[in-house]
């Protein structure tokens, strides 16, 4: 039987924007049309497969909560969460802790801050700390992937929330996690590490409290945050070891933990989307399809 150019057309238009058929994408459809929402599904769903851009806002608002899983309400609930908005962005205009010049990062920190109570006096406002600094690089990474400032500030707000609820505790534990895997794959490296003393100095806060944000574009670190809204912090480990293992050769050649800092802090932008698929592939290889693996 000759190939049917449609269906050719369709797989590779499929293969491209993150599934590799079309049954992956009529799942996907089903279980966005389930009333309520199954996030148990969803979530498996997303750490199985990576979501294009046409559903992925979406996915990432149900599992981060910012819609509730009953589908009939999400119109509802879209215009409290926009009502909210709108009040508490003139709140902070009000008591002038932000005008028209503010940065919309610095903006999307003030409101977090208001909601949540820590928000300092206008008097005793100071250069961000290092805690809000991950929330603004946050930011300005979920900028790049959402254009609407009312679902980027709550899916800014909700995933900070999410990642600090459920993954606080394991954070201080991925580096050893890390150095785990590594001797693992390349032991070799690892030992460079460790006796150039640069291992203690790699930029874990960099990789696992600011997941990745300021190191990876967003077409590449969007696939990354679909796993760990999903439901795993884990994937953070295998993105930082794939990294490490792409550039082996070069990282050897460098004998200064300064060095290789630096290098690691500004990797090359070209190759990340074969960095991150190689990341998962190892994730998958480590930890089989967790459902929510930490």
């Amino acid at each position: 039987m000759a190939d049917d150019p449609q269906r050719n057309f369709r797989s590779a238009y499929y293969e491209k924007v993150g599934f590799r058929g079309v049954e992956e994408k009529k799942s996907l459809e089903i279980l966005l049309k389930d009333n309520p929402l199954d996030l148990e599904k969803l979530s498996t769903f997303s750490q199985r497969f990576p979501l294009p851009s046409m559903y992925r806002i979406h996915v990432w608002k149900v599992l981060l909560g910012i819609l509730p899983p009953h589908s009939d309400s999400h119109s509802l609930v879209g215009g409290y969460r926009k009502e909210q908005y709108q009040d508490i962005l003139e709140a902070l205009e009000v008591m002038r802790y932000i005008n028209p010049s503010t940065p919309s990062t610095h903006v999307y920190l003030r409101m977090s801050q208001l909601e949540t109570l820590v928000l300092p006096r206008c008097s005793e406002t100071s250069a961000p700390d290092e805690e809000n600094e991950d929330f603004l690089s946050i930011s300005r990474a979920m900028e790049e992937i959402v254009d609407d400032p009312i679902d980027c500030y709550w899916l800014i707000k909700c995933f900070i929330h999410q990642f600090n609820t459920k993954f606080g505790d394991s954070v201080p534990h991925l580096p050893k996690s890390l150095e785990h895997y590594l001797s693992q794959e390349e032991p070799r490296l690892l030992t460079h590490l460790k006796t150039s003393g640069t291992l203690a100095q790699l930029p874990y806060g960099l990789w696992f409290r600011r997941c990745f944000a300021g190191c990876l574009p967003e077409s590449s670190l969007q696939r990354v945050w679909d796993k760990v809204i999903s439901g795993s912090c884990k994937i953070l480990v295998f993105v930082a070891l794939e990294i490490l293992l792409s550039y082996k050769i070069m990282l050897m050649g460098i004998s200064r933990p300064e060095g290789v800092v630096r290098f690691l802090c500004n990797i090359p932008q070209e190759n990340t989307d074969a960095i991150v698929t190689k990341a998962i592939d190892l994730w998958h290889k480590y930890c089989g399809t967790p459902m929510h693996a930490v």
